[in-house]
């Protein structure tokens, strides 16, 4: 199985998924930082793939997705973007209705 291969079945397998430099624990990125705010704040479950444990993953996310930077999220197989874009979208209340959150 090819990394592209292993990134579609990973994507495929959870709901939520970040890939992230660094965990949710110890975000090694202001930007994973925030991502993993914000979904903490939702209160759903999600998965992380620390990007800086294996760079054929870092270099292979980037490819599989068209999307130069990290981190990048998933969201029932569908890219949805970056820190920016996951943040604009949890501030306009779309990401809690994407991921079935309930209002605080």
């Amino acid at each position: 199985m090819n990394i592209q291969e292993k990134l579609s079945q990973t994507i495929s397998e959870n709901k939520i998924l970040i890939f992230m430099k660094g965990t949710p624990e110890f975000p090694q990125c202001g930007f994973s930082a925030a991502v993993i705010d914000v979904f903490k704040d939702l209160k759903v479950p999600f998965e992380t793939v620390n990007v800086l444990d294996d760079p054929e993953v870092r270099d292979g996310i980037k490819t599989f997705s068209n999307w130069p930077t990290i981190p990048q999220i998933y969201i029932d197989g569908k890219f949805i973007g970056g820190c920016d874009i996951v943040r604009e979208m949890h501030s306009r209340g779309e990401l809690q209705t994407l991921v079935g959150a309930k209002s605080a």
